[in-house]
């Protein structure tokens, strides 16, 4: 797949310092990025920062519904070596850690799940060996199908972050905006009925054993601002719908491939996707486990109040799968 240009946002050298500042200060001020002390004291450190940092990180704001936050420079030394799981990262990376949640808390409330990487606001993304061929961040040979992120819940993310700590083999992020497509008015039509429901992905084992019935939810929905989605067609049971709705499908899925970029994130850049209106995934790679891997954290963050998604979620159960806010809201 070829590497397409994605919008970027630079960041100054002086607002990139200022950014990594804070985020040192907070770390020396509570020790770990986990600390709930630390959580708390965001949206203060973040109401100190300049005008110019947090113009360059206001929320996603075009129809291509991402950006490339460029200008953080991680010391590649400092990291130490691509962990081969996200439980063995420890306090690898941590500044980097504290810099992701400042960005998702200029922009929203960030958010963690009970039952993903033991709560962490902060994930980290590695190719985990076992993993090779799932549905998930873990993954490496297989192309990670493009997919709204935790889309199977209710209280999923509106914004997903996503910063590269390591990427020396170039391999590509990929995202597709659905305000980007062009589908038929009769598409639209179907993918707005609840038909299927989305079942929970492979990283929540917890939720795929819930006894709850699972909801049917729509796969589009309209808004004043254009179309939003809800999309994970590795996790949706395809078969059960009728031919019709299934060709709608298909098309949307056809559809988003042909308006699909490829990203290369670099060190240090921070790749923003507002998880309404992109699907994203990951193109397949060879693993080597030789501490050079590819190596992202992601943060996610909700907009409270936003009207991209339909009444009728509030009703959902959410397979069980508890939400944490890093400060009450």
């Amino acid at each position: 797949m070829p590497i397409c240009p994605a919008p970027v946002r630079p960041l100054d050298d002086a607002a990139a310092a200022e950014l990594t500042t804070v985020a040192a200060m907070l770390l020396a001020d509570h020790g770990s990025p986990t600390s709930p002390r630390l959580l708390a004291a965001l949206p203060d450190a973040c109401a100190r920062l300049s005008d110019a940092v947090r113009h360059a990180l206001r929320p996603v704001d075009t129809a291509d519904g991402l950006f490339v936050l460029r200008g953080l420079r991680p010391d590649d030394t400092e990291l130490g070596p691509t962990p081969g799981h996200w439980s063995s990262v420890g306090d690898a990376g941590a500044l980097w850690d504290v810099v992701l949640l400042l960005v998702a808390t200029l922009m929203g409330t960030p958010i963690a799940w009970e039952g993903q990487q033991d709560g962490r606001f902060v994930h980290n993304i590695v190719p985990s060996p076992g993993h090779e061929s799932e549905q998930t961040g873990a993954s490496s040979d297989v192309l990670l199908t493009p997919h709204t992120e935790d889309a199977f819940h209710p209280g999923r993310a509106h914004l997903l972050l996503l910063c590269c700590m390591r990427n020396p083999d170039h391999i590509a992020t990929t995202a597709a905006s659905i305000r980007r497509t062009a589908l038929a008015s009769a598409d639209l039509a179907l993918l707005e009925r609840p038909v299927l429901p989305i079942l929970p992905d492979d990283a929540y084992a917890e939720a795929r054993q819930f006894a709850g019935r699972p909801a049917p939810v729509p796969t589009l929905f309209a808004t004043p601002d254009g179309p939003t989605m809800r999309f994970d067609p590795a996790y949706t049971p395809l078969d059960e719908a009728d031919s019709a709705w299934r060709q709608a499908y298909r098309r949307l899925e056809d559809e988003l491939a042909r308006v699909s970029v490829a990203v290369s994130l670099e060190p240090g850049d921070v790749l923003v996707v507002d998880n309404d209106v992109v699907v994203h995934g990951r193109v397949p790679f060879r693993a080597r486990y030789d501490g050079t891997d590819r190596w992202l954290k992601r943060a996610s963050a909700r907009i409270e109040g936003r009207p991209t998604r339909p009444a009728a979620e509030r009703d959902e159960h959410g397979y069980g799968q508890a939400v944490l806010t890093a400060w009450p809201v």
